[in-house]
């Protein structure tokens, strides 16, 4: 419907071939609003003769309205935004590297609060990250310019520039995050070292798998924030010196060793420059090793592990042995029950649950099965579990009955 308004309104009051895209910024609004509308009116009741649509069945009756109204106002709105970005585009690519390093500096800072999702998406799917013609087609956006390279049999020499969107994440996720965790490992007592091994261990093979780095960030997030931000800068700099190395690797989704043997080593090394990866991530993961075990013990922040064993600890509720489905039994009583939860999603890293009643949630027995965090938000709770959160979702739906 969206959509459809959209193109109605360029037919009939704009010139012949004029094109619109609101690419994810419209999706973000559409997918926003129909979140709202279903959470304020999925219990609506009408009147008796219209009785069949209340309920659920509001939902796409009103749902349909908004993304009128919303299509026309994009309408009236975007265009010059869309001129907006293609002429700030081009600015970032006059930066050159110092962009790029603003680039992976405010996305792996806001990446803290989640709000990393409103930043990369402009630079990956819209003008902003660059404009290329690939196979008699223009394209726009970082990453889609580089899928389009991947299918155009014809292509040769080095992918889009736009990849230095993607190739600074390896370095970090690959090297630098997995140095941090052995720092961190070497830096709490050795008494300790037995107990919280796993959980460094696990973290740095999530990181270097697959990318995936909040297991790693929420050890250190919360107990010191400033180091946080020199990580931040330090994945700046890496998209930086990707940068001036020329380094063309992209991803689908993150920086670990899945998408770097994908879309880099089987890629080869003329399109990719892969190899200069691998001296270049070597010395970042020393860099970040130095830079943890410095400021970890002259500051002594308190990592896990890091507590004297007089202190108090919380046992963990779950081992080797415990089912996905015994696991999420549990996680569904410190929720409050069946009874208390409204909704569970799940993103890449975390398992996204809306309750009735947030104050009876037991955030401990949560962490208790695995998680490295739990934030509260308006109308529930976080939890961060990294890659097993869509797992831990599908499993608890279906114990809810909600799995359809």
């Amino acid at each position: 419907v969206y959509t459809a308004t959209i193109s109605g309104f360029l037919e009939l009051f704009s010139a012949k071939d004029a094109t619109l895209d609101t690419g994810v910024v419209g999706s973000i609004v559409v997918g926003g609003t129909v979140a709202f509308l279903h959470n304020r009116y999925r219990k609506i009741e009408l009147p008796q003769f219209l009785g069949f649509f209340g309920g659920s069945r509001f939902i796409p009756i009103v749902s349909s309205l908004a993304a009128i109204i919303i299509g026309s106002f994009f309408y009236l709105i975007w265009p010059p935004i869309q001129n907006g970005l293609v002429v700030a585009g081009e600015q970032i690519a006059q930066m050159g590297s110092l962009g790029t390093f603003l680039y992976g500096f405010l996305l792996r800072l806001t990446g803290a609060v989640g709000l990393h999702h409103t930043i990369y998406p402009l630079f990956w799917y819209t003008s902003l990250g660059g404009t290329e013609t690939v196979a008699g087609s223009t394209i726009a956006g970082a990453q889609n310019i580089f899928f389009a390279q991947l299918a155009d049999p014809n292509h040769t020499g080095l992918f889009t520039y736009g990849t230095r969107f993607f190739a600074g994440r390896f370095a970090t996720m690959m090297f630098g995050l997995p140095a941090a965790c052995y720092a961190m490992y070497r830096a709490i007592p050795k008494k300790n070292r037995k107990k919280n091994g796993g959980l460094y261990f696990s973290g740095a093979l999530t990181s270097f798998l697959t990318g995936i780095t909040e297991p790693v960030e929420y050890m250190f997030l919360f107990v010191a924030p400033w180091l946080y931000v020199i990580h931040a800068f330090l994945d700046g700099l890496s998209f930086y010196f990707a940068d001036i190395l020329n380094i063309r690797v992209g991803n689908s989704f993150s920086g670990g060793l899945i998408d770097f043997l994908l879309f880099g080593v089987l890629q080869g090394n003329d399109k990719t420059n892969w190899l200069k990866l691998i001296p270049f991530g070597i010395a970042w993961a020393f860099i970040y090793f130095f830079v943890f075990t410095f400021f970890i013990k002259k500051f002594k922040v308190a990592i896990p592990g890091m507590e004297e064993e007089s202190e108090v600890h919380s046992e963990k509720v779950i081992n080797k042995n415990t089912s996905l489905h015994e696991e999420s039994l549990i996680i569904i009583e410190a929720l409050g029950g069946k009874e208390n939860i409204e909704s569970v999603e799940a993103c890449a890293t975390r398992l996204r649950v809306a309750v009735t009643n947030g104050e009876i949630i037991q955030k401990q027995t949560i962490k208790d099965t695995g998680a490295t965090a739990v934030f509260e938000v308006k109308g529930g709770i976080q939890a961060v579990f990294g890659g097993k959160a869509d797992l831990l979702s599908q499993e608890i739906n279906q114990i809810l009955g909600k799995d359809n």
